[in-house]
């Protein structure tokens, strides 16, 4: 039986990594797809070969008025949206907090807890309009859950996320409206997200790190992670099979939160 069979998901961030695994199994699931991205090439490529029912948007997550345009196209296509995965997101290291530019800081903050409250802002009105509730899935990180000496920038903006997400899905379980709010909190999981990310590498080192040795030595399942452990959760989350978790962290992280 499809999980998600006749509900339509949005996915931002969803042309690789996470979103891209989220975007396929979803699909697979049963589920109309959405995936938004800057990164049109690739976003085509993948609908393309997800087929049916996915479709590819260009989309800046940091601006409404892009927010507005998405999240009417959804509703003029299917009429409803019932899963909304908040999965666009930069990191951005520095090997201190004061060798961080201000510029650095505001945007990634603005695509990690702008773009989080912007398509939650703009989303939910659709959900409660159609009338079958819904699932809003925030990823956020193990670094909202504790911090790390060259991710404060980072740490700060997922930690965000987290609470904010709890906020929301308190509000709307007053609403009563359905819906459904919780984040994700993966751990070291293999994406490109790595890439921008100095100073977690070997000493002197501008290359992004070996993420099988970092995983042998600070994880306890002592192995990396992979988008579709992520994408998982996700479906679950998605699904009527959690239709009574709300304001939830689903930790997925090879138990490196808990060392």
């Amino acid at each position: 039986m499809k999980r998600v069979e006749g509900k339509v998901a949005l996915i931002t961030g969803g042309a690789s990594g996470i979103g891209a695994a989220c975007a396929a199994l979803l699909a697979q699931e049963g589920a109309a797809v959405v995936i938004t991205d800057l990164q049109d090439a690739k976003g085509e490529a993948l609908a393309g070969e997800i087929g049916g029912k996915a479709r590819y948007l260009h989309h800046d997550v940091t601006s409404e008025d892009a927010w507005i345009e998405v999240v009417a196209r959804v509703k003029a296509d299917f009429g409803r949206l019932d899963i909304l995965v908040n999965n666009a997101g930069i990191g951005l290291g520095a090997p201190s907090i004061t060798a961080m530019s201000l510029a650095d800081f505001r945007r990634q903050q603005a695509v990690n807890v702008e773009g989080v409250f912007l398509g939650v802002k703009h989303v939910l009105p659709l959900m409660r309009e159609a009338g079958f509730g819904g699932s809003i899935i925030n990823m956020s990180s193990v670094a909202g859950l504790k911090g790390s000496a060259i991710l404060a920038g980072y740490c700060a903006t997922k930690g965000a996320v987290r609470l904010f997400s709890k906020a929301v899905a308190l509000e709307c379980a007053a609403a009563k409206d359905g819906v459904r709010v919780n984040s994700v909190h993966p751990g070291i999981i293999e994406t490109p997200i790595w890439q921008t990310i100095v100073g977690v590498g070997e000493a002197g080192s501008n290359a992004p790190p070996d993420l099988d040795a970092l995983s042998a030595m600070a994880v306890p399942l002592a192995v990396k992670g992979l988008p579709q452990d992520i994408a998982n959760g996700v479906l679950w989350l998605a699904s009527e099979e959690s239709r009574y978790v709300t304001g939830a962290e689903l930790v997925i992280d090879g138990g490196l939160s808990v060392r």
